[in-house]
């Protein structure tokens, strides 16, 4: 079966925090965008989060046509998928929901739209177990701020056709996104299995004394995460070994592996531990809304795209590199 590439109507059921990304990264692509989700207020919710991301969507540069108004709100999941060229599901990590979910969206579009999940921590084999014509069906896992960050993890289930993935990257790459194609069908996918190690190792400094939540923070954002938004670890590792390279890196700072600096398994989530991360956060956080430090995010988001782009070209990288 031949799978839809070419998307004029985007599909979007669940319309929290990664949904509404979803929503306004294919308004901002100049799609019809066809939305659903049962919550409560969820129509005014996703509007309001879509008001909020519009300025930094109309500095990135919008395609032709894009538009806000674009986007319809349905009360009834079969309508909602039933003409879309492409499906994207962000509903809450629970097993039996996505099973549920996942029955109704295959049945209800036709069989060759892709339909993708944006599951961060279950494994499609599982939760598109009931779907109708499984071989559409992968994950398409993306990261916050959906409409501004590129990169989308696509894993294939067991059931995946090796054609459906590829379309998928074609679509999440007509988006202006970043697919990394997943190779196995593991836990945690790559990225959330990094950001796991970092976080279960900052929630120990936290609840050792080390470091407050804003040092820690402050250890990332002025060090490490500077280099990784441009170069990741392997590289800049490569660099660290001088004109020897990784394979000196290695030999130098291999041994240090086996020295008990991390403790891996995560501490338990103490009353203490909870109350400790809450109230740095909170500091850090100040008298800022969320809204506004959305916008703050994504004008530095915006700003770090742009200074890379411009410098990767200056030294003749494309900025996919």
């Amino acid at each position: 079966m031949s799978f839809m590439t070419e998307i004029r109507t985007f599909a979007a059921l669940g319309t929290g925090v990664i949904g509404a990304g979803w929503v306004a990264r294919a308004l901002a692509h100049g799609l019809d965008v066809h939305a659903w989700d049962p919550a409560p207020g969820a129509e005014e919710a996703l509007r309001g989060r879509i008001a909020n991301a519009w300025p930094a969507l109309q500095r990135q540069g919008l395609a032709a046509g894009a538009s806000p108004q674009r986007l319809r709100f349905f009360n009834d999941l079969e309508a909602c998928v039933a003409d879309a060229d492409f499906i994207q599901e962000s509903a809450p990590e629970r097993l039996e929901l996505k099973l549920e979910l996942h029955a109704r969206i295959s049945a209800a579009a036709r069989p060759q739209v892709i339909i993708g999940s944006s599951t961060s921590g279950l494994l499609p084999s599982e939760f598109y177990a009931g779907a109708q014509h499984p071989e559409r069906c992968v994950v398409g896992h993306p990261f916050n701020p959906v409409y501004l960050l590129p990169l989308v993890e696509v894993v294939a289930g067991e059931r995946s056709a090796p054609e459906a993935v590829q379309a998928a990257i074609a679509i999440y790459s007509a988006l202006g996104m970043r697919p990394l194609h997943v190779r196995k069908e593991v836990p945690g996918f790559i990225a959330d299995r990094l950001l796991e190690a970092l976080w279960r190792e900052a929630l120990h400094l936290v609840n050792d004394g080390v470091a407050s939540t804003g040092e820690i923070d402050d250890a990332i954002r002025f060090g490490a995460g500077l280099r990784w938004s441009f170069m990741g670890s392997f590289l800049t590792y490569t660099l660290a070994g001088g004109d020897a390279g990784m394979r000196h890196f290695m030999a130098q700072f291999g041994p240090a592996l086996k020295l008990p600096w991390t403790y891996l398994q995560a501490p338990e989530l103490s009353e203490t531990l909870i109350d400790d991360v809450v109230t740095g956060t909170a500091v850090q956080q100040g008298q800022r809304s969320i809204a506004e430090l959305e916008r703050y995010r994504d004008d530095c988001l915006l700003a770090v795209l742009g200074a890379i782009r411009e410098t990767k070209a200056r030294h003749g990288f494309a900025f996919e590199e």
